[in-house]
């Protein structure tokens, strides 16, 4: 832990009032919600039933949303994968926040893995500010067991943010997303002092490596990430108890490309609907495997996530949690056309404008369901818009934690934002008192920037101001920025004050 991090953690539990909440947490006495947050990897607005998808079967999701309250209009921190994270961890946007666009770091280097010697690529994202708490070590320092399953992305394997350093008790999946692209891998990444782990170490899949993980044979390999990372989520579950509350984040990598997975009668039965589905014949240099049946993996994909979800829910009846668990379920982006899937097949934008890596509404507005039983209204829904950094300061609200933001800046560190609002009281049906003017996005690898206020949405391409109007334009067609100066002025201005300067993701802004 890094000292800037330690002296933060030591602002949340200094005083003694939080000192004695603490304990009392720690006993567990006071009541506090458990949380699981689900996110899933690259799945569009209306991928579910429960959105209007008329061809992909997800009868557990679905049911969450008839327990809980579906919002239309939530939104992701970005348009792809790691910034998306980070908002949700920092309580930031994508102008704020140190992670801004998915910048890697790959480096060789020798390594012994339980005795086997191979080089290995160690490789990671950019990481997170240790001068910034994240999300779970804001819960941690107020008494909650932390758990994370699926993509970190925060941070490359032996940065100064991984998940042993940043609040997570325990973590398995994969540290890099890039490698996360593989659903058959060589290793992934485990820290569980549990089982020993001072630090995140790899778990070699000894089965696979006898396999290439390109090419025909590529499909003898056994050991699917996905249910890998399912089952040790379902196990830290089942380990949690009444008396100390939980938060698990559960970001599977379903539906992300490749679509690969293993032949069972769920991808079979797919395959059976679309008898016609046609080849992806791959492309040289490609980082995916070349498939087949590419609308049926596509779909068999989001229903074994839909499995997964019914079986986490499964869980916390078994146990007895339900009542007190918070269970959120939404997606870090918008769909994806890689490794050969068609998000036009589909309708996978939910007629939203945009795919992945783009501002429009189909890159960034994502499903998003909260259950909380017999505090969420069941079968609501909510057209507030809301803000993958709004989720910070809503988890600190409904955890009891009142001296958020103020005891978690650092003036003597540098400036300091959290840019959220919380929505709990729109959740438990009170009036939402404080809402947002503005939402921000920024997006360097596309050079985009995105503002919306009200019914407005400006979208600034490589320094370009476009303007639309939600309202009667759901779809983004008709650019109203000739229309509209004042309008397209006083939006820019929002962008200026802000964007702060990034030294590894730039972004060209309008002129004023």
């Amino acid at each position: 832990m890094s000292h800037a991090t330690a002296e933060k953690l030591a602002l949340l539990v200094g005083a003694s009032s939080t000192i004695i909440g603490f304990q009392a947490f720690a006993a567990g006495k006071t009541g506090k919600p458990n949380i699981i947050y689900i996110m899933c990897d690259d799945m569009g607005y209306g991928d579910l039933g429960c959105y209007g998808q008329p061809y992909i079967s997800t009868p557990r999701i679905d049911s969450l949303a008839r327990e809980g309250m579906r919002f239309t209009q939530a939104y992701s921190g970005s348009p792809v994968s790691a910034p998306s994270r980070a908002s949700f961890m920092t309580g930031q946007h994508s102008g704020h926040c140190e992670v801004r666009g998915n910048k890697e770091y790959w480096r060789n280097a020798p390594e012994v893995t339980y005795g086997i010697n191979r080089d290995y690529a160690v490789a990671g994202q950019h990481p997170y500010d240790t001068a910034h708490i994240i999300l779970p070590e804001l819960l941690k320092a107020h008494g909650y067991t932390t758990g994370m399953f699926g993509k970190w992305a925060g941070g490359y394997e032996g940065s100064v943010s991984v998940p042993e350093t940043r609040g997570i008790d325990e973590f398995y999946g994969y540290i890099c997303q890039f490698q996360a692209h593989l659903y058959y891998p060589n290793f992934l990444n485990r820290y569980s002092p549990r089982l020993g782990d001072t630090a995140t170490v790899r778990v070699v899949m000894d089965q696979n490596i006898r396999y290439p993980m390109f090419g025909p044979d590529y499909r003898k390999r056994t050991q699917y990430s996905a249910d890998m990372i399912h089952r040790q989520a379902m196990e830290w579950l089942d380990r949690q108890q009444p008396d100390r509350p939980f938060f698990g984040i559960l970001t599977y990598t379903l539906p992300h490309a490749e679509l690969y997975q293993p032949e069972d009668s769920l991808l079979a039965g797919y395959i059976d609907k679309f008898s016609n589905d046609p080849p992806w014949p791959g492309q040289e240099g490609s980082r995916y495997n070349a498939t087949t049946h590419t609308h049926a993996q596509f779909a068999a994909m989001i229903s074994r996530l839909d499995a997964y979800v019914g079986q986490v829910l499964d869980k916390l009846d078994e146990k007895g949690l339900a009542d007190n668990t918070i269970v959120i379920f939404t997606s870090d982006n918008g769909p994806h056309e890689e490794g050969g899937a068609d998000p036009q097949f589909f309708g996978r934008d939910g007629k939203l404008r945009g795919i992945k890596r783009q501002i429009h509404e189909g890159g960034i507005r994502v499903p998003f369901i909260v259950r909380w039983p017999g505090k969420v209204a069941a079968g609501s829904v909510q057209d507030m818009p809301v803000a993958f950094y709004d989720i910070m300061p809503t988890f600190a609200d409904l955890a009891g934690i009142t001296d958020f933001p103020e005891a978690y800046s650092n003036p003597a560190l540098k400036p300091d934002w959290f840019d959220g609002i919380s929505f709990a009281p729109a959740l438990l049906g009170r009036k939402q008192e404080k809402v947002h003017d503005f939402l921000y996005w920024e997006f360097n690898e596309t050079d985009q920037i995105g503002v919306r206020q009200g019914p407005w949405k400006l979208i600034v391409k490589k320094g370009k101001p476009h303007l639309y109007n939600l309202d009667c334009d759901i779809h983004e067609d008709t650019d109203l920025a000739p229309y509209y100066p004042d309008r397209v002025k006083s939006m820019i201005d929002i962008i200026y004050r802000e964007h702060t300067p990034s030294p590894h993701f730039h972004v060209t802004l309008p002129s004023r």
